[in-house]
């Protein structure tokens, strides 16, 4: 379920709720829900279940061929058998008029021609499992495409005469016609459990709901406070609101998501498992932070559904998801979930013990560049003078003394299995830093591993090997890696030996060429099959050039939004002009809060002037929300700042950025969440040479 519609449909349907709640059909009354930790009870989810949906991959509009087809690729693509066996259907399925003459749900006739039972019994004729989707509130057109409260007990019956072995439950009419989720989660948990066909079901809770995200709503109605019933009546529930949108799903969001989801690891077990939402490869992040993904859930022991139509995927996405070491961490049987060690930051350890003895260590890296991280055994839990060290994404085995050390890239994580070494010493421990830029064009710099330069310079590169190990390595040959017609030679001789507990440094120069492709490129150094984080060098395109020039129309170093992506001269969205306090703009940038969008001028400017304003394209979307802060900096300094702005008012700003080499421009969310901040940099004109 989008956050955005449904943060659209709340606002829309707010004022209706108490007289939709008054116009439902009573709950049908059933048998009292049996704890899901009774004696003699199966579990249906002893470690945390594993599938695909349709939700961000399909969308709302799919079929059944669509489905099949999706069923037969987790099979031949050996995703079933890594453990992703459910094929669950999201909203969408059921037909314009959801329930029929006789009170019971059906599906399009259309798109299912078939019928949802033969659906299930052809997804299970391929060996897999069948999910589908439902409402807790009642239908209310406009808020959600089923409902089935008042319907409880016949909706499971339905699905278990069917024969679907999971059902998801939204909160999108329950919300809207405010009830109490504890309440009706509680009443549907109690018809599933005891549905007509005496089938196990898997009951998926739903309840996207969360403040300020959502507008302003009580504790007890929100996902954060799904964890204190919960458990008790689901295998799995939501713990926020969703980690993306359709067709996107960001890094930040992942993380947002990856925290709010940390706060209750004792509600988590075997049988009942904290939902942080689903996987996005291939839905707006990179390689690297869809292997974070992977890892976070990983070690919070979460539900692995796959979001993107894993039929697209690469073959990079569909090692991640099927990476041996890195299920069996989420698949442990002791059940635990991940907890933080040390305090919260850019770096942070997070600790997970395993069935066997050992543990999983994530060391997380929120920053946007690679940095080192360590911890000790000690302080995650393992008494031991030596350690193997696992890594789960290279499953190379290696030892150290007490030190957990990794060199992590931006926006990664590091995870590793941690034990108590035995027997003869084993491979050493070596690691090898990211590269890191000391000097450019022969002029000492503060040692960077991400870098903006130009065309035609000369860096100087230094490469940290560390050994934490208990013997020696000897003689490491350390080689650069460098893009198609770079250039990299060591400066000096290799070192002959890094002893247990050294370092040794190798130096490089590495020639940009001229001609150097504009954008990002990367430097990794190596030491056998030890890899580096990369250096990220990113050079920049020509500076603007003339007075009056529109630096909307200028190619951007890097750009970011709270939702959605950066639009050029349209709010952001899409489809609507930059329009502020009735103004329309021709020119402009359309963001979300937060957002930092980044230029190169080079020296070459003077004058950057403009406007800004929250668009008045919110005013179609509803009262809440609608403020932000505005920033201009140059080389790291704040040159400017808006205080609040809100709504029905443009701020216009002149920023003197003579000399500047780097020019961000900064929106904050003003301190109360970043709902319906439709931020506008309108008609910025920058004055260069």
């Amino acid at each position: 379920m989008s956050a955005v519609l449904a943060a659209v449909l709340v606002v829309g349907t707010v004022g209706v709720a108490a007289q939709s709640a008054a116009a439902a059909p009573p709950a049908e009354k059933s048998a009292a829900v049996a704890p899901r930790t009774s004696v003699g009870q199966p579990s249906l989810s002893p470690t945390p279940y594993q599938g695909w949906n349709t939700y961000y991959g399909l969308g709302g509009d799919y079929t059944s061929a669509q489905v099949l087809n999706v069923a037969d690729f987790l099979v031949s693509s050996g995703l079933a058998k890594k453990g992703y066996d459910i094929v669950w259907l999201d909203g969408g399925w059921q037909s314009a008029t959801p329930r029929g003459t006789d009170g019971k749900l059906q599906g399009d006739p259309t798109r299912f021609p078939g019928g949802m039972g033969a659906l299930a019994a052809a997804i299970h004729a391929k060996g897999l499992k069948a999910g589908i989707y439902t409402d807790a509130g009642p239908y209310i057109p406009g808020s959600c495409g089923l409902g089935s409260y008042g319907h409880y007990q016949t909706d499971a019956d339905t699905f278990a005469a069917w024969g679907f072995d999971a059902v998801k439950v939204d909160f999108l009419c329950g919300i809207t016609a405010n009830l109490d989720p504890k309440t009706v989660y509680t009443e549907f948990a109690t018809a599933l459990r005891n549905n007509s066909s005496h089938r196990p079901i898997i009951f998926n809770l739903c309840n996207p709901v969360t403040s300020p995200d959502w507008g302003n709503y009580p504790e007890s109605q929100q996902s954060t406070n799904s964890w204190s019933y919960a458990p008790q009546i689901a295998e799995s529930w939501r713990t926020y609101t969703d980690a993306g949108f359709v067709g996107m799903m960001k890094y930040s969001d992942m993380l947002r998501n990856f925290d709010a989801n940390a706060r209750h690891p004792e509600a988590a077990g075997p049988g009942h498992w904290n939902d942080p939402d689903y996987l996005g490869p291939e839905l707006g992040m990179t390689d690297e932070e869809f292997r974070t993904q992977m890892s976070l859930w990983s070690m919070s022991a979460a539900p692995l559904v796959i979001a993107s139509d894993p039929r697209k995927l690469s073959a990079a996405s569909l090692s991640s998801l099927t990476n041996s070491d890195v299920l069996a961490i989420d698949q442990d049987p002791l059940g635990k979930q991940a907890v933080r060690v040390g305090a919260a930051g850019v770096d942070e350890t997070w600790v997970k013990p395993m069935a066997d003895g050992s543990v999983a260590v994530a060391l997380l890296n929120r920053g946007d560049s690679a940095t080192e991280i360590q911890t000790t055994a000690g302080a995650v839990g393992v008494d031991a003078a030596r350690i193997t060290v696992k890594d789960a994404w290279t499953h190379t085995v290696t030892e150290a003394r007490d030190i957990i050390r990794a060199e992590v890239p931006a926006h990664g994580a590091a995870l590793l299995t941690v034990a108590k070494a035995t027997g003869a010493p084993g491979t050493p421990r070596l690691l090898v830093s990211a590269p890191q830029v000391t000097a450019v064009n022969g002029s000492a710099v503060t040692p960077t591993s991400s870098l903006l330069t130009s065309g035609g310079t000369t860096l100087t590169v230094a490469v940290t090997l560390r050994n934490d190990g208990t013997t020696p390595v000897a003689s490491p040959s350390v080689t650069l890696s460098v893009p198609d017609g770079w250039s990299a030679k060591p400066n000096g001789s290799q070192p002959l030996l890094v002893r247990p507990g050294g370092a040794e440094k190798v130096d490089f120069s590495v020639t940009v060429p001229g001609s150097a492709t504009v954008g990002a490129h990367e430097v990794s150094a190596s030491v056998g099959d030890v890899t580096s984080p990369a250096l990220r060098v990113t050079i920049a395109p020509p500076p603007p050039s003339g007075t009056g020039f529109a630096l909307s129309h200028q190619p951007w170093i890097s750009a970011t939004s709270g939702w959605m992506t950066p639009a050029v001269d349209q709010s952001v969205g899409g489809g609507n002009p930059i329009k502020v306090a009735g103004t329309v703009y021709p020119t402009g940038l359309g963001v979300a809060s937060p957002s930092d969008i980044t230029y190169y001028l080079g020296g070459a400017c003077t004058k950057l002037t403009g406007v800004v304003g929250i668009d008045d394209v919110v005013n179609n979307v509803g009262p809440e929300g609608g403020t932000a802060t505005f920033s201009v900096a140059t080389d790291g300094t704040t040159k400017w700042d808006s205080g609040v702005v809100a709504r029905g008012s443009g701020v216009p700003f002149t920023v003197d950025v003579t000399g500047a080499q780097v020019l961000v421009l900064h929106v904050g969310d003003a301190g109360d969440g970043g709902y319906n901040d439709r931020a506008d940099w309108a008609a910025p004109t920058i004055d260069c040479t």
